[in-house]
């Protein structure tokens, strides 16, 4: 499926296809209409509780990874959603993490592609 990521402060492109914000939060400095949104999917963020655990502490990545993908089970809606979207066109996954290596929006598209395809 065509999952991609980018941090919502890097420039737009063509490419991008539907962007879909995942952050629970929105992103500081950024306004709401030159982020170019398809759609804001708070829903698929992990739950304060985790996201607060994990702190992006690289040493917890393993554990939030699992802790992460066990809550994306347990909601599945959200993560139809985004598979509906990914049916018609490529979906950037934006996040507002520092970290391109240790932040959510890594950890769900690794997920999404490990899904079968729904084509």
């Amino acid at each position: 499926m065509p999952f991609a990521i980018k941090r919502i402060y890097d420039d737009t492109h063509p490419d991008d296809g539907q962007r879909v914000l995942v952050d629970r939060l929105w992103p500081r400095g950024v306004a709401k209409t030159a982020a170019h949104l398809a759609l804001w999917l708070k829903e698929i963020a992990p739950t304060p509780d985790l996201r607060k655990w994990f702190g992006h502490d690289p040493k917890r990545w393993s554990g939030f990874c699992e802790r992460y993908i066990a809550e994306l089970r347990d909601n599945p809606e959200p993560v139809q959603q985004l598979l509906d979207l990914a049916r018609h066109d490529t979906v950037t996954l934006l996040y507002a993490a520092k970290d391109p290596q240790h932040n959510h929006a890594l950890a769900l598209k690794h997920y999404l592609d490990s899904l079968p395809t729904q084509r």
